[in-house]
C-alpha cells in the first residue's frame, strides 16, 4: 500500500522519504488547505527528495469552480511542475452544483501528460459520489482522494469500502483526512489502494520577539510555531500498513 505524506515544507518532504513513505503531495498555502506551492519549493524538494513528487494545483482557496483566467493559471504552474521534474499533480474542477467538470478536468489531464493526475477532495463535495466516481474516471484521472464524503476517513470508512469496490480496478481510492497510525490498519482493510496523511505536529518558531497583540495568520497555527510532517508518526505508520 502506497504511503502518501501531504507536505508544506522541504523538512516535511524530507521526513517522509527517510519515514518511507511512497509519494508526497506538496501544497503551498496551509491555511485555505492547500494551494500551489511555489516554483522555488517544486524545485528545492525536487532536488532533495527521490520519491514520488505530485504538486498540488490549484490558484486559490475557496471553491473549485474556475474561471477562464484561473484555468490558464493552473495551465502554467502544471508547465513548471513538468518542468521542475514533478511525477504528478493534483486537482479537479467542479460545476456549480458540485458535479465532477468532466471536459474541463479532464482537458487539464490531457494537458498534464505525460504526468499523472490525483484529483483531489473536492470530490468531497459532490452530491452523489458513486456518479462523482464514474466521472472523474472518464477525466483521465489516476486516483482520487477522498475522505469518503466525511469530516475525516475513519467516519467516511464505509463509502471508502464502497468507493473501492465501484472502483473496480479502474481507478485508484485513496483514503485522507485525519488518517494515523491508530486508523491505519482499518482504513486499509476497507480496500483503498493508499493512505494520506499530513503527520501533523508542531515545534516552536526559532525567531523568539513577537508582539502580543498582532498574528499574521489570525489563527492558530500563527507565525509562533511551525507546522511540519514528523518522522515518526510516518514511521509508525508504514510499519502498520507494510
Amino acid at each position: 500500500m502506497t504511503i502518501e505524506v501531504c507536505a508544506y515544507s522541504l523538512e516535511s518532504c524530507i521526513n517522509a522519504q527517510a519515514g518511507g513513505a511512497g509519494r508526497i503531495e506538496l501544497c503551498g498555502g496551509l491555511g485555505e488547505g492547500g494551494t500551489t506551492p511555489s516554483a522555488g519549493m517544486i524545485e528545492i524538494v525536487r532536488k532533495h527528495v527521490d520519491i514520488d513528487l505530485f504538486v498540488m494545483i490549484r490558484p486559490r482557496g475557496g471553491d473549485f469552480v474556475y474561471d477562464f483566467f484561473e484555468e490558464e493559471i493552473m495551465r502554467k504552474d502544471i508547465d513548471l511542475a513538468k518542468k521542475l521534474g514533478a511525477n504528478g499533480v493534483v486537482l479537479g474542477v467542479l460545476t456549480a452544483d458540485g458535479q465532477v467538470d468532466v471536459p474541463r478536468t479532464k482537458a487539464l489531464v490531457d494537458y498534464a501528460s505525460p504526468m499523472k493526475v490525483t484529483f483531489h477532495r473536492a470530490f468531497d463535495l459532490t452530491p452523489d459520489p458513486v456518479k462523482a466516481l464514474q466521472a472523474v474516471i472518464e477525466t483521465g484521472a489516476e486516483r482520487i482522494l477522498t475522505s469518503g464524503q466525511k469530516s475525516s476517513a475513519i467516519l467516511g470508512i464505509e463509502l471508502l469500502r464502497t468507493l473501492a469496490q465501484h472502483a473496480n480496478g479502474r481507478i485508484e481510492i485513496m483514503a485522507g483526512g485525519g488518517v494515523n497510525p491508530g486508523n491505519a490498519a482499518e482504513l486499509a482493510s476497507a480496500g483503498v489502494h493508499a493512505l494520506h496523511l499530513t503527520a501533523k505536529a508542531f515545534r516552536p518558531a526559532r525567531q523568539k520577539f513577537f508582539r502580543d497583540e498582532i498574528s499574521m495568520a489570525g489563527e492558530v497555527p500563527d507565525e509562533r510555531m511551525v507546522l511540519y510532517s514528523d518522522l515518526n508518526l510516518i514511521e509508525e505508520l508504514v510499519q502498520v500498513v507494510s
